[in-house]
């Protein structure tokens, strides 16, 4: 028998213990491996199914034909309108201005006042130029009266030169007292046109009076209303032709000029004598009718815009000049339009476009914008009357894709 020591006895005794672990070990390892291969393969089955089913809706959008909602469209045919800013002015207006100096003795109109054409404001006494009027009417009654006088003396030697001029070719007188004579009428002739003339001068001169006295009192040049007053009884008042004296405004409303600025988007379809209506914001749900009247026949360089003139009845008057107001125009269409949605609008890289449906297939037509009202377009080239449009159209939609209309 051969020894051994203690510790090769107790290696010896630990080998078959160790086997165990190893095996434990390649157990688990195992099972580990089985479990990482199981994953790996419900993964790459989860992702095949997934890649499966995406090409299946894929496949199936593919196949499918989109159900859209469709329009058709016509032609535009009222005229379109359009709503612009105004301003109400009068008819008539003016302000009146002194012809004569003195001082305001009467006066019959205040502000606000409705007078009648020729109906008297105030007076202006002016005693200076009344007696500048009676001096000139003394002075032409003289000058009359030296016309009368001349002409009784062309006379005398009209009648002196006939006699004389007998008596000189029968030779009972001599031929220097036929030339005294002769010439003597021919002179007092001339001084009865100087005598005329100097009448018609001062009558000239009375007329003008006349006229300047008649200034006293002030008038009203047409009828309306009085919109300001600057004088009193007791003002004084000048005729200077520069810095002369305003004594009232007046101003005609029974017909009011409603001012407006047109675009030159819309010279073309608006015309004189086009109906209008003119809407005043605080006067709710009122309209009053207007008629195009005039223009100023050129725009503006800066704004091109074009000045022109509403004329609304104001017979009643309600309105009143300075309101502000809106005036709805009509204008008529220069070419034919199609108006068109703006959920029909297809707005991307490429501009404006719309899809119409024709044959279940879609075609993009390009669109020119007429107008944009917001709600609606109106298109001036790129759809035909009678064009089935698509109502919001799909993001994915394409030239030549096959839809079905509801």
């Amino acid at each position: 028998m051969n020894y051994m020591p203690e510790e090769h006895a107790l290696r010896y005794e630990a080998k078959p213990g160790e086997s165990r672990r190893h095996q434990a070990a390649r157990a688990l390892a195992t099972g580990a491996i089985a479990v990482l291969m199981l994953l790996v393969g419900f993964g790459s089955w989860s992702h095949y199914r997934r890649i499966s089913a995406a090409a299946a809706v894929l496949e199936e959008r593919q196949n499918t034909i989109p159900a859209v909602h469709t329009i058709v469209v016509q032609d535009e045919l009222q005229p379109s309108v359009i709503e612009l800013p105004g301003s109400m002015a009068a008819f008539d207006s003016a302000t009146l201005h002194a012809r004569a100096t003195g001082y305001v003795s009467t006066r019959n109109a205040d502000i606000g006042t409705k007078v009648h054409k020729g109906d008297v404001l105030a007076v202006i006494a002016a005693p200076d130029l009344d007696q500048q009027l009676t001096q000139a009417k003394a002075q032409l009654v003289q000058l009359e009266a030296a016309v009368r006088q001349a002409q009784a003396n062309a006379d005398l030697g009209r009648v002196t030169n006939q006699r004389t001029s007998r008596l000189v070719a029968q030779g009972w007188s001599s031929a220097q007292q036929g030339d005294t004579d002769r010439l003597t009428y021919d002179a007092r002739a001339a001084a009865v046109i100087v005598a005329q003339a100097n009448v018609a001068a001062q009558q000239a001169a009375v007329n003008r009076l006349e006229q300047l006295t008649s200034f006293e009192k002030i008038t009203a040049p047409f009828d309306g209303e009085i919109t300001g007053r600057f004088i009193d009884v007791g003002s004084l008042v000048t005729a200077d032709a520069a810095s002369g004296s305003p004594l009232f405004s007046i101003a005609r409303t029974d017909v009011l000029r409603v001012q407006v600025f047109v675009p030159q988007t819309a010279y073309f379809g608006l015309k004189d004598g086009d109906k209008a209506k003119v809407v005043v914001p605080e006067l709710v749900n009122r309209t009053f009718d207007g008629t195009v009247a005039r223009n100023a026949r050129a725009l503006a360089s800066g704004t091109r815009t074009l000045l022109t003139e509403v004329d609304v009845d104001n017979g009643n008057g309600e309105l009143t000049a300075g309101l502000y107001c809106v005036v709805h125009l009509q204008l008529r269409r220069l070419g034919p339009i199609v108006r068109l949605p703006s959920q029909a609008v297809i707005f991307n890289k490429n501009g404006l476009s719309a899809a119409v449906v024709a044959d279940g297939k879609v075609q993009l037509r390009e669109l020119q914008l007429e107008a944009d009202n917001g709600a609606d377009v109106e298109v001036r080239s790129g759809l035909l009357p009678g064009d089935r449009v698509i109502l919001s159209p799909p993001v994915n939609l394409s030239n030549g894709m096959q839809v079905e209309t509801l």
